[in-house]
């Protein structure tokens, strides 16, 4: 197993000199732990309230938390302690320095609302997907993408070369650090565990499921669809859910970037929003789990082969 540089190293060791404040966001497992370690220095401390100790003293006397952790302080998972937010824009009104506070969580959108509240104007929050495909298979500085020759020139040096053989493999493969990097060789088993975490851990937050399997099931449903136009009521019909609860748990995949919508392109901005969207996936890899496709050769022979490949592009 190596590190994989990730392209945002960059951005975060310039905001830092700026900002006290940084807060990384992304779904489950992307690296943003693994990232902030390899750059962070000897001075700095480290607390994860994944350790229910620590959760429990930042809930409840969030003062006395940070008086127990010198600065400069990297706390992981923020998002199960909300109530430091308030207690952090109060350090960094009394002087705190750039770089005083990295803060980690995997609930985008609600940890992103709360530290907004809080913490505006103060903190650079940065979103962290999973792995690109520079990141993985090319070298060099990545560079905006750009269809002038002399660019597309230089981005074939910097790249791996592959064939259609080659793509569905890195498909099938997925982008999450986890599986590509090595760490884990069992892709059942990894992508398994992936999505028991994911709905034990943050879709029970999100949403009261009465049904783990069904939400699963829903996953898989959605998964059949990615790189279509989303269809909700085709999805609630398989699994056997209403359209409204279908519509609940799409959000919910949103949120925490299980998927994504894009919207077809008009120059009205009002037709824009109300026409249908298509639905993808952050990851392929999931999709083609999900999907039951056992090899990269099944799968570009398989019934969702465009799709997916499509998905991939986006």
């Amino acid at each position: 197993m190596s590190y994989i540089k990730r392209d945002i190293e960059s951005k975060i060791i310039s905001l830092t000199k700026e900002y006290p404040c940084i807060l990384i966001t992304g779904p489950r497992q992307v690296g943003k732990t693994t990232v902030l370690h390899h750059l962070m220095a000897s001075d700095r401390n480290y607390v994860t309230l994944d350790d229910l100790e620590e959760r429990k003293l930042a809930k409840t006397d969030p003062a006395l938390f940070l008086q127990m952790h010198d600065l400069p302080l990297f706390i992981d998972e923020v998002q199960y302690a909300p109530e430091l937010f308030s207690y952090i824009k109060i350090a960094i009104d009394n002087g705190a320095a750039p770089g005083s506070f990295w803060l980690t969580a995997s609930e985008a959108f609600r940890t992103m609302g709360l530290a907004q509240e809080s913490l505006a104007g103060r903190t650079a929050i940065l979103h962290m997907p999973s792995l690109s495909q520079h990141e993985i298979y090319g070298s060099g500085v990545n560079t905006p993408f750009s269809v002038e020759l002399s660019a597309l020139k230089i981005r074939r040096v910097t790249g791996t070369v592959t064939n259609i053989e080659g793509i569905y493999q890195r498909i099938w493969n997925g982008s999450l650090p986890g599986y590509v990097s090595g760490k884990f060789t069992d892709r059942d088993v990894f992508y398994f565990s992936y999505l028991q975490t994911y709905i034990d851990r943050d879709v029970s937050e999100l949403v009261a499921l009465t049904d783990k399997l069904l939400f699963q099931d829903f996953v898989r449903a959605a998964a059949c669809r990615a790189g279509q136009m989303l269809n909700v009521h085709d999805i609630a019909q398989d699994v056997g859910v209403s359209d409204d609860t279908a519509k609940r748990w799409l959000q919910v995949l949103e949120k925490s970037d299980i998927i994504f919508y894009l919207r077809p392109y008009s120059n009205n901005l009002l037709k824009r929003t109300v026409k249908t969207p298509k639905m993808y996936f952050f990851d392929t890899g999931l999709v083609a789990y999900l999907t039951r496709y056992s090899s990269p050769e099944i799968l570009q022979n398989g019934a969702i082969n465009g799709a997916i490949l499509e998905n991939f592009v986006v």
